[in-house]
């Protein structure tokens, strides 16, 4: 047979297929690692009481998906909850700032509710549980928040036991909202949800048409959530930022996290010499802009003195009810014509476009990392609820071992 390059070519393509077995047998959805007959679980039973239980781990639905968790924050509304139980939950599984990496799914589990590919080995985290809202999708932006909503870490105890990021696994049920968060790290992932609160903050102010690149703002309050207001106005282009806060130490981070200038309270005797501090750090103006991080109402009636006629204000800080304010609407709204709106939560959207926030926040350089400040394991989460209650950190974070 005479060879020529078509022969030989056949020639190596028989060879190589000799070498190589062929199947036809599709590969089996794998399991990442062991998966345990039951999980520890944080379980808060009483008023500033967590037990470590033990709970089995339940048979998967076609729709479900195990994690295995890998750390989670504490949220101020964990801390309330903690302290005085306001849902009137208790008993539960506290932790719904939480992430970690997907050991199991159903067979129906395809993608994420961005269309992301899910498989085992990714990491994840939760937003919120729709169940027959069909109002509330990807792409309804601010039209709809997401607060009446169901979420994990905020759940009914039930014969799962394992609703909340508090413990060892979680079980992702079927009408969850999943991302897909596997090119961001740890610390970044456990920072999504309170900087989801955020973003929506934000896109809820730019409604207004006041806030704007060169905007003077004020933000008032610096612990974690008024700490992530300045971040994001920074990567947004805003630098004229100023922090308002008593504890130094926040204010001097709130430095670092973009904040141009910032002003203690307790160095001001009275809102009339407060006003007049944050007017000075403008450089002789006051706000074109304002948000009330805080949850004290006071802060609130404070605020409006902060900003110039024609100004905007987007309250935040109530995400329980704080008890009422005391304001004076003609001059602190009529007569200055300030446009006021209020933020609670997020959408779905707020929740994706978080991920490039933290992307971009790390890009140019804020320590955004920084604002975790104590790891704690799961054994140990009544102390870490302690050291948040006494404030001697920004975010305290339960990390599993």
């Amino acid at each position: 047979m005479e060879l020529n390059e078509r022969n030989i070519e056949e020639i190596v393509k028989q060879v190589l297929q000799g070498m190589t077995p062929q199947s036809t047998e599709k590969p089996s959805r794998p399991v990442a690692g062991n998966i345990p007959a039951k999980s520890r679980a944080a379980m808060l039973t009483a008023l500033e009481k967590y037990e470590i239980k033990e709970f089995a781990i339940p048979t998967l639905g076609d729709d479900d998906i195990l994690v295995k968790v890998e750390g989670c924050g504490i949220c101020g509304t964990d801390a309330h909850e903690f302290k005085r139980d306001p849902f009137n939950l208790i008993p539960l599984v506290l932790g719904h700032e939480g992430t970690g990496e997907i050991v199991k799914m159903g067979k129906n589990v395809k993608k994420d509710s961005a269309g992301k590919p899910l498989a085992v080995g990714d990491k994840i985290v939760t937003c919120m549980i729709f169940k027959d809202n069909p109002d509330i999708t990807m792409f309804d932006l601010n039209k709809q928040n997401v607060g009446g909503a169901d979420v994990y870490g905020l759940l009914p105890d039930d014969e799962i036991h394992l609703n909340g990021w508090f413990a060892d696994y979680l079980v992702v049920r079927g009408g969850s909202s999943v991302f897909n968060v596997s090119d961001l790290d740890l610390d970044s992932r456990i920072l999504i949800e309170p900087a989801a609160v955020l973003i929506h903050a934000v896109e809820r102010a730019k409604t207004t048409g006041i806030l704007r690149f060169n905007s003077r703002v004020v933000v008032q309050g610096c612990g974690p959530i008024g700490l992530l207001c300045i971040a994001i106005l920074r990567t947004m282009g805003i630098e004229n930022i100023v922090a308002v806060d008593g504890e130094q130490k926040r204010l001097d981070f709130a430095r670092e996290l973009g904040a141009e200038k910032s002003v203690n309270f307790k160095d001001h005797k009275g809102i009339e010499a407060l006003a007049e501090g944050v007017k000075d750090a403008f450089g002789g103006y006051l706000a074109d802009f304002a948000f009330q991080c805080t949850g004290s109402p006071v802060a609130h009636s404070n605020i409006y003195k902060f900003i110039r006629n024609g100004g905007g204000l987007c309250e935040l800080g109530f995400f329980i009810n704080g008890g009422d304010a005391t304001i004076n609407p003609h001059f602190d709204i009529c007569s200055k014509e300030l446009t006021v709106v209020g933020s609670w939560v997020y959408t779905l959207r707020d929740y994706a476009t978080t991920f490039d926030f933290l992307k971009r926040a790390k890009g140019i350089g804020l320590p955004i990392n920084k604002l975790i400040t104590h790891r704690f394991p799961l054994s140990q989460i009544n102390e870490a609820h302690q050291t948040n209650l006494r404030m001697e950190g920004l975010k305290i974070a339960i990390i599993n071992e």
